[in-house]
């Protein structure tokens, strides 16, 4: 599990990430200052849960949460405040709790534990925003995921979807259930496929995709060792 933290003010940032070690032991912790830095991170590697601060000078956390609309995998975003009066403007962008700077010992645990109920019911899905409508689809719905530009292109079993995002971030987050990459433009989903060649792994569709140099000896142990269970 990841959680990405932002605060402009240090000494509050330390302890926020104090008590999320103290909760959550086991989840990386990542801290930032500003939003410049919090949003070029995230762009790049997904998080699991943001703890974002509301009133921040050059980007506010309601700026950055604007941004974050665009991504295919958003975080769970809990406002962490200590203007009670700022909390109403934050509702446009549905975050997942507020956590007041008063009251951190009480509410932020409590949000934390909220966000890992909410994250193991979203395990077997994968939530994404497309120029039209917000998708979540079952995992093994998924065939496999093509890099096009700053874009990718979801192959379903029944339906194609092209959305923002990298391809890089999706591994990352979904490498743990069962998605491997195969080349530098594609993610496939293991279940999915049927038959592996010296260069290629055909899907149970039929769709048959190449196997890049540099990815074979990785990737066909893991799907071997999937196919032979």
């Amino acid at each position: 599990m990841k959680i990405f933290i932002c605060d402009d003010e240090p000494k509050i940032l330390s302890d926020i990430s104090a008590k999320v070690s103290s909760v959550l032991p086991e989840a990386a912790v990542s801290e930032f200052t500003n939003g410049t830095a919090l949003l070029k991170s995230i762009c790049e590697n997904s998080c699991d849960i943001l703890l974002l601060d509301i009133d921040m000078p050059e980007i506010s956390g309601l700026d950055i949460a604007s941004h974050l609309t665009a991504l295919a995998n958003k975080p769970l975003l809990a406002f962490v405040t200590s203007h009670d009066e700022l909390v109403y403007d934050s509702l446009q962008f549905h975050p997942f709790g507020f956590v007041r700077k008063g009251y951190m010992d009480k509410e932020l645990p409590r949000i934390l534990a909220d966000c890992v109920i909410e994250l193991k019911s979203c395990e077997k899905h994968f939530c994404f925003h497309t120029a039209s409508a917000d998708i979540k689809l079952q995992l093994d719905e998924i065939l496999y995921f093509e890099s096009e530009g700053n874009y990718l292109k979801l192959f379903s079993k029944d339906k194609e979807y092209r959305f923002r995002d990298t391809l890089s971030a999706i591994e990352n987050t979904l490498s743990d259930s069962g998605f491997v990459r195969i080349h530098k433009g594609f993610l496939v989903n293991q279940a999915a496929v049927k038959m592996l060649t010296s260069d290629e792994a055909e899907l149970v569709n039929g769709t048959r995709i190449p196997i890049g140099r540099s990815y074979s000896e990785a990737a066909k142990k893991q799907l071997m060792r999937y196919m032979l269970k």
